[in-house]
């Protein structure tokens, strides 16, 4: 049965002047995933990425082969909700460096979160750059596109960021698009989510399997 992964970015760099940068734990987290799909031993038939640095960054740890962008896994664009979905200034692409990224990130999260359930409420009538109907549109067209690539037995890996995977657990598993915001608030960085494709369709497999980020010396867990 062909499988698609999808695999969230390592951590990029909250708080910095570049948040598309991958951080020191980032390029970690990274190389674990390298190991856990190495060791899964299936090779990535179909390999892509979106369009953002951080997850081609995340991808070159996979080994020299040069994934195909597919603009269509790239994430949604926060800063251009909560321009409209939020009454806070607080925007992902700080202006600087904050002098406490984990107090700046919990209170981001709220923010970020009520932006995204009026996003989601809005539907099609939303004034942000795209629609959540729109997004979830073509996170599916995406993940189509790579399922009808595969044959009996083959696996494509889709480096991706949150918010498109969970935009695709709550379209396989048919549930209400609020839970939407209860996927994209635990996903972790470099995390896998696995997907089958079969003759029905997609089916959801597992989400968010990051026992590679459980090491000897500790754990390299993040969710920003």
């Amino acid at each position: 049965m062909p499988t698609i992964l999808l695999v969230r970015h390592a951590q990029a760099s909250f708080g910095s002047v570049d948040y598309d940068v991958l951080s020191e734990l980032g390029e970690r987290q990274a190389g674990a995933l390298g190991r856990e799909l190495r060791r899964r031993g299936s090779p990535a038939d179909v390999l892509r990425c979106g369009t953002h640095r951080r997850q081609r960054d995340t991808v070159k740890a996979f080994g020299d082969r040069t994934p195909d962008v597919d603009p269509g896994l790239d994430e949604y664009d926060s800063d251009g909700i909560l321009a409209t979905h939020a009454r806070s200034p607080l925007r992902l692409h700080a202006a600087g460096p904050v002098a406490d990224p984990s107090a700046a990130s919990r209170a981001f999260q709220l923010v970020l979160d009520a932006g995204l359930r009026s996003w989601i409420d809005a539907g099609a009538a939303s004034r942000a750059p795209e629609s959540y109907p729109a997004f979830a549109t073509r996170v599916q067209a995406s993940l189509d596109d790579a399922a009808g690539r595969l044959s009996s037995g083959q696996t494509a890996v889709l480096c991706t960021s949150g918010g498109v995977i969970s935009a695709a657990c709550v379209h396989l598993l048919g549930v209400s698009e609020a839970a939407f915001l209860a996927f994209n608030r635990v996903a972790v960085n470099a995390g896998i989510t696995t997907i089958a494709v079969g003759r029905s369709g997609q089916s959801l497999v597992s989400f968010n399997e990051h026992g590679h980020l459980q090491t000897g010396n500790g754990s390299l867990v993040s969710y920003r």
